[in-house]
């Protein structure tokens, strides 16, 4: 049998097409709301730039609103994308969530750009050169200091820790998030809890181990922690979670030809594959009934060891990606009235 685990969701704010980043943006908060209602564990935002199907271009904005519409769920990162922000203001960021919603901020950080390259280079305010890609695991470093334990004595910015943003709700819970072995080496490494992204790579069995046989206590955790990122859709019968499941896969399809668009219906979306084949995505992709998922998530979770599991989907009609969460919930038997134990981890 599956040991428990904990359910979790990742938003990207898909933006339906004939609709505006405005109403992704209040779809994102009801449905975070409804989900704090249900029970599951954390509601994440993910950061993705320049694209007219996903609104999401500032987690740091967004938890904000979403943490103070909402009562007992975890608000974090999925993640924020570290290539583009400094260590410092993320620290200073994050510590004044935590003190507006606390003991209840994520802060999860990625390497990848969230964007193209071109993008990515806008994003910059130097652009006489090309960032390095290869300073991610001392930045991770400096904001780890910054939320722990401080830069050493002598180090410029050292005094800037005691600078950072008081009160009670002390600093945000740090994970580490992505879908390479960098990733897990890095996280075992720094004692940080791991999301694994299988929505990106679903052959990342691998990297559990890698975690787990790298990972060196910390102040943060004292063993190895993992959660898994994947994508679910659940409806009333398998079909019509199939038909829901369309609208992300030609958004897909549209993507390999180098093409960007907003999440089309399931209508528009049928009538586009009836006359062109839909590319294999080759990742993994959970559709069914809540019981159907459940299967399914539990094998998932068993594959990984996972001690959480978080889902992530993108659909045209908010109604029912409601339902789907809805039916989850319900195939699980969340108890949306508990109170999760802290779902967090070291305070400080």
């Amino acid at each position: 049998m599956t040991k428990p685990y904990r359910l979790s969701v990742l938003d990207q704010s898909p933006i339906a097409e004939g609709h505006t980043s405005a109403d992704a943006l209040a779809n994102t908060i009801d449905l975070a709301r409804r989900c704090d209602t249900l029970g599951y564990d954390r509601y994440w935002l993910a950061e993705h730039h320049a694209s007219p199907g996903l609104a999401g271009v500032a987690p740091e904005a967004l938890i904000g609103p979403v943490a103070l519409a909402t009562k007992r769920i975890r608000v974090g990162s999925g993640g924020i994308m570290l290539p583009h922000y400094s260590p410092f203001k993320v620290a200073e960021t994050f510590r004044m969530l935590s003190a507006l919603a606390p003991g209840r901020i994520d802060l999860g950080l990625g390497r990848a750009p969230g964007s193209d390259q071109r993008t990515a280079f806008a994003l910059q305010r130097d652009r006489s050169r090309q960032m390095p890609i290869n300073d991610f695991p001392q930045n991770l470093a400096e904001i780890i200091a910054y939320l722990g334990d401080g830069l050493p004595p002598d180090h410029p910015f050292a005094s800037l820790r005691d600078t950072l943003p008081s009160g009670h709700g002390g600093s945000p819970d740090l994970w580490l998030l992505g879908s390479s072995p960098d990733s897990a080496a890095w996280a075992g490494e720094t004692g940080l809890p791991y999301c694994i992204a299988d929505f990106i790579n679903s052959d990342a069995v691998p990297l559990a181990d890698i975690y787990r046989s790298t990972f060196r206590p910390s102040r943060w955790l004292e063993k190895p922690h993992l959660m898994v990122a994947t994508w679910v859709i659940a409806a009333d019968t398998m079909e019509d979670a199939k038909r829901q499941a369309l609208p992300a896969q030609v958004m897909f399809a549209h993507l390999v030809r180098g093409e960007l668009i907003a999440v089309p219906s399931v209508e528009k979306a049928e009538e586009w594959a009836r006359n062109r084949p839909l590319p294999d995505r080759g990742r993994r992709v959970t559709l069914g009934t809540g019981a159907d998922v459940r299967e399914a998530l539990d094998e998932v979770a068993r594959l990984y060891g996972a001690d959480e599991m978080m889902l992530v989907n993108i659909m045209h009609d908010h109604a029912a990606r409601c339902r789907s969460y809805q039916l989850v919930a319900d195939a699980f038997a969340l108890d949306g009235a508990r109170l999760v134990e802290s779902g967090g981890f070291t305070q400080n």
